[in-house]
């Protein structure tokens, strides 16, 4: 049987595999998130991506071990995580009605292959009044995000519409990842 690793502790790249039937384990993968700037958005991803998944990979060169990465991008600049009530609390109000991007890149390595990719999905929110940020913000929700919200959960209530994967916005292209998986000779229950 082929083992297949998620090197993420992410709750919800979990909850997304978990609804495919697959069997797998979790390796989380602490490695540097700084970037080169002059990088392009999808190039930061699948880096970061990459990195994760090499660094699980070290140890478990058996597997087929699938690292991801999300970023979002307002007014041409990067949000990543923010790292404290005050930075979310900026952030949302950059993307108050307005349409932003969401990147998220995954990289799928084995020791025969692996592959690089990204999806990037258009979303856009609703006017969002101050009180409403500040009491999203104090639910402690938008503090482990990139972009300070999630879309899955209270933060669905910020967007009006989006354009591409809405699981790429969650943190994993499931779609496109059970594809590049089967290519690359994982075999799938399905």
């Amino acid at each position: 049987m082929q083992n297949l690793i998620l090197a993420s502790s992410s709750p919800r790249r979990k909850e997304l595999l978990e609804n495919l039937h697959l069997t797998f384990a979790i390796s989380s993968s602490e490695v540097d998130e700084s970037f080169d700037p002059k990088l392009s958005p999808e190039e930061v991803v699948m880096e970061l991506a990459d990195r994760k998944a090499r660094k699980v990979f070290q140890d478990h060169q058996d597997a087929f071990v699938i690292g991801s990465d999300t970023v979002v991008v307002a007014n041409n600049q990067i949000l990543g995580k923010p790292s404290d009530e005050a930075e979310a609390i900026s952030m949302l109000q950059t993307l108050s009605g307005k349409q932003h991007e969401v990147y998220t890149g995954v990289s799928i390595v084995s020791q025969d292959n692996s592959t690089k990719f990204f999806e990037k999905t258009e979303v856009w929110f609703w006017e969002l009044t101050d009180d409403l940020i500040r009491s999203y913000v104090k639910s402690g929700e938008p503090l482990d995000k990139a972009g300070a919200y999630g879309i899955q959960q209270l933060g669905s209530m910020l967007v009006k519409k989006i354009h591409g994967d809405y699981f790429a916005v969650v943190g994993l292209p499931v779609s496109r990842t059970i594809r590049e998986l089967r290519r690359l000779g994982y075999q799938l229950p399905y």
